[in-house]
């Protein structure tokens, strides 16, 4: 969504994640990752992740699933897509789809607000995430292989890592040209 950001609130949307992270880890995620929208906390899960019914039945430590969820401008729910697992995620295009079916006025949404950043523990840092697929994309390839049932969905995945990589290469440019553009 980050690369695509002007495009959602072109179409009308406020973007924005929201997790149980406290805002320090957010500000080092929106700092690692060049994201252009906020991220939310909701640490106790009564802000959204309870209201929603996406929180984690499965999780021991109750975390939310991944999910995409479009509130229309009334507060009321539009479309929601909840995710198996963290690789999963709706497209761009899907949900800008359900987006432009809402002919909403474009927006501006500023940036989100500065914070001191404090990675998490297991933070990874932005250089190894495209390495990190790569190898969940071959690890799934060889899985696919292995075991012919499971062909259809690693193929479904390998192409999801290959976004996931073009992405951050994407990123990773956008941050280079910014810090080049900074320094003349």
């Amino acid at each position: 969504m980050a690369l695509r950001h002007n495009e959602y609130t072109s179409a009308g949307a406020f973007v924005a994640g929201i997790d149980i992270d406290s805002p320090g880890q957010h500000a080092a995620m929106i700092e690692k990752l060049n994201l252009t929208f906020p991220l939310l906390s909701d640490p106790d899960r009564t802000k959204a992740i309870d209201p929603y019914d996406l929180a984690d039945p499965k999780d021991r430590r109750n975390l939310a699933r991944i999910a995409t969820v479009v509130i229309d401008p009334d507060g009321k729910e539009a479309w929601r897509k909840v995710s198996r697992d963290y690789a999963e995620r709706p497209t761009e295009d899907e949900t800008l789809d359900v987006v432009k079916t809402m002919d909403l006025s474009a927006i501006h949404q500023p940036p989100p607000a500065e914070g001191v950043p404090e990675p998490g523990q297991s933070a990874m840092p932005f250089r190894d995430l495209r390495v990190y697929f790569r190898g969940a994309k071959f690890a799934t390839r060889a899985l696919g292989s292995r075991v012919p049932e499971a062909a259809e969905e690693a193929a479904a995945f390998d192409a999801l890592m290959d976004r996931y990589m073009e992405n951050v290469v994407a990123m990773h440019r956008i941050m280079r040209d910014r810090s080049d553009g900074a320094s003349r």
